[in-house]
């Protein structure tokens, strides 16, 4: 049952196979890249993240631990091309609020650890990115995350910043994650926002508006081989036992409910102005993506009820 649903997980989010070599470091590559550093020239240089499954799953498994507090990890991998390959990440023992996560000097101690200790063991891949959630209000970059993912690029580049929004991957049965890299800090910055339409929460539309010109979004696929099958199987089993014991339903009609007074302040806020079509779109597409995800929440405490007969 477990693999298939880890199958069924796999096609939701078109996590594609592919070669056992796929994982290997070649050292010499990775130096020549770092030497010529194209992106320097080229700040739209790398396209896209690839990430591993196994890397997906843990981000999402921490993401989930957090509850509405956000929290923070590295990533691990490679440079291939345009993307940057991740293939795998870890937790970074930080505390953060609901709004916000920052890393303290511990967990710049522990990273170092980390890494020192991973090439002891033969792992010969590097950080590549830092990952962190947005519980309920999408993936984008704040200001503070701009901040931090200007001064990685400055001193650790290549570098990715990855975002995941737990409360909407268990509403909408998908992961929710997006990947992103800012503009250099003299970079003339193209007209008009970002070119994938998210929803925003109204108390943070001021924050990802003043920013969202200074970093762009890159394009993310997954994949898996048979290299990390085993684990992938061994973490799929916690992650469904965490899934099926949580109370996936009540944070739903909690996030269901948050999502309506948001549409309602919003509606309000355009009756108080002068309404223009575009917004109403957005509005109306919202309110659609709010009543599929209610929708979907009400299936899931069916099956519970069915499998356990208990409604949770």
């Amino acid at each position: 049952m477990a693999g298939l649903s880890l199958e069924a997980f796999a096609d939701a989010n078109n996590i594609l196979s592919t070669a056992d070599s796929y994982f290997q470091f070649n050292a010499e590559e990775h130096q020549r890249i770092i030497q010529n550093q194209p992106w320097k020239e080229d700040p739209h240089y790398f396209k896209s993240a690839k990430i591993s499954a196994l890397a997906l799953l843990k981000m999402v498994m921490h993401a989930q631990s957090g509850g509405n507090i956000e929290i923070m990890g590295l990533m691990v991998g490679k440079i291939d091309g345009h993307s940057i390959v991740v293939m795998d990440s870890f937790a970074l023992p930080v505390e953060g609020t609901e709004t916000r996560v920052n890393a303290n000097l511990a967990a710049y101690e522990y990273m170092v650890n980390f890494q020192n200790n991973a090439k002891l063991v033969g792992r010969e891949e590097n950080v590549v990115g830092w990952y962190h959630s947005h519980p309920g209000y999408g993936c984008w970059l704040s200001g503070i995350d701009v901040t931090t993912q200007m001064n990685n690029q400055q001193y650790q580049d290549p570098f990715i910043a990855i975002v995941v929004d737990p409360i909407r991957t268990i509403t909408s049965g998908k992961v929710d994650l997006g990947a992103f890299r800012t503009y250099p800090e003299n970079f003339e910055f193209s007209e008009g926002g970002p070119s994938r339409y998210q929803s925003i929460p109204l108390h943070k539309i001021e924050d990802f508006g003043v920013h969202c010109k200074q970093y762009y979004s890159l394009d993310v696929s997954y994949f898996r081989s048979s290299y990390d099958d085993k684990l992938l199987n061994t973490l799929w089993k916690q992650y469904r036992i965490n899934s099926l014991s949580s109370n996936s339903q009540s944070t739903n009609q909690t996030y269901v409910s948050n999502q309506i007074q948001d549409l309602s302040c919003k509606l309000s806020k355009l009756q108080e102005h002068q309404t223009h079509r575009e917004e109403c779109n957005k509005i109306a597409k919202d309110g659609t993506k709010t009543a599929i995800e209610a929708l979907g929440g009400i299936m899931s405490g069916m099956f519970k009820d069915k499998v356990f007969n208990v409604k949770i």
